[in-house]
């Protein structure tokens, strides 16, 4: 089936070259100038990708950015920036992007990026796994070599959400986004409380411990 990789740029030259980047390589490609279009064109076409420019008219990236996220959860979004902005990038992926990178950037590395993330959604559609830990999406059943792990509903979320994203470091504000459907109003602890509650479920017992912190920024599970 052909991908639709949506793109949401005010730059026309930028969009018309991203356009022709992708039509190249078999995608379809839905174009938005502004943030307003765009938000009636991802209900209307439901995109398998956002590339989604920050610097909008109308409605800003960020504003877009929260509207995806609150109705298309799993939607990948790689966004742009105009320059290699530590606060815009960490700004943009606290509040649910998948990816980034900055302009100016070289067709390939966009490219790269774009597959990356639509590899993502291409796995088998039944099993995730990291190393010796494996959960089934159809079965909800989790194991880690031949034990059985029983795990709570949001525990079950956040375990996934982890293991889709295997390799990558999610923050907290990210995780209670796509987990709790917010940053606002609840606790970023509540994040390390699950994260202890997986730890103990998943790395009992075990030699080689899955779920890691990185100081000052949040968890990543890896082999």
């Amino acid at each position: 089936m052909i991908k639709t990789v949506m793109v949401i740029e005010d730059d026309n030259d930028i969009r018309k070259y991203i356009n022709t980047l992708l039509l190249d390589i078999g995608y379809s490609v839905v174009e938005a100038p502004d943030g307003v279009k765009a938000l009636d064109l991802v209900e209307s076409r439901r995109p398998d990708l956002v590339i989604l420019d920050l610097g909008l008219p109308k409605l800003s990236g960020e504003s877009v950015m929260t509207e995806i996220r609150k109705k298309f959860p799993d939607l990948p979004v790689i966004i742009l920036t105009a320059k290699d902005d530590v606060t815009d990038i960490v700004k943009g992926l606290n509040l649910g992007a998948d990816d980034y990178i900055t302009k100016p950037f070289k067709g390939e590395e966009l490219i790269a990026r774009i597959k990356a993330r639509l590899r993502h959604l291409e796995h088998n559609g039944t099993s995730l796994k990291v190393a010796d830990l494996e959960l089934n999406t159809k079965t909800f059943e989790v194991k880690r070599g031949d034990r059985i792990i029983s795990l709570s509903h949001k525990e079950y979320e956040l375990l996934q959400y982890l293991m889709i994203n295997a390799g990558r470091v999610l923050t907290r504000d990210m995780i209670l986004q796509r987990i709790w459907l917010t940053a606002d109003y609840i606790e970023p602890r509540v994040v390390d409380v699950y994260i202890g509650y997986l730890r103990k479920k998943i790395d009992q017992n075990s030699k080689k411990l899955l779920i890691n912190t990185v100081r000052g920024f949040g968890y990543v599970i890896k082999e």
